[in-house]
């Protein structure tokens, strides 16, 4: 190893922005089984199925329609 590093040419990671960040999420065992079918069916591992629809759904800013009983 050198005893110094120059890194005054050093660049930015410019994929710093897309990193992944982990979460804890509750999700019903049949959504689970669902993406789990869609996987197997894809080869895409279910939990990028799951990030892709969440951010498809984010990027068209779809929004449920929710009806409260009063």
């Amino acid at each position: 190893m050198r005893k110094e590093y120059n890194f005054s040419e050093a660049k930015r990671n410019p994929y710093v922005k897309r990193l992944k960040k982990a979460i804890t999420i509750r999700l019903e065992p049949d959504v689970i089984t669902y993406f789990k079918s869609l996987s197997s069916d894809t080869g895409i591992p279910y939990q990028n199925l799951i990030n892709l629809y969440l951010l498809d759904c984010a990027k068209e800013q779809r929004r449920l329609a929710l009806t409260w009983k009063k």
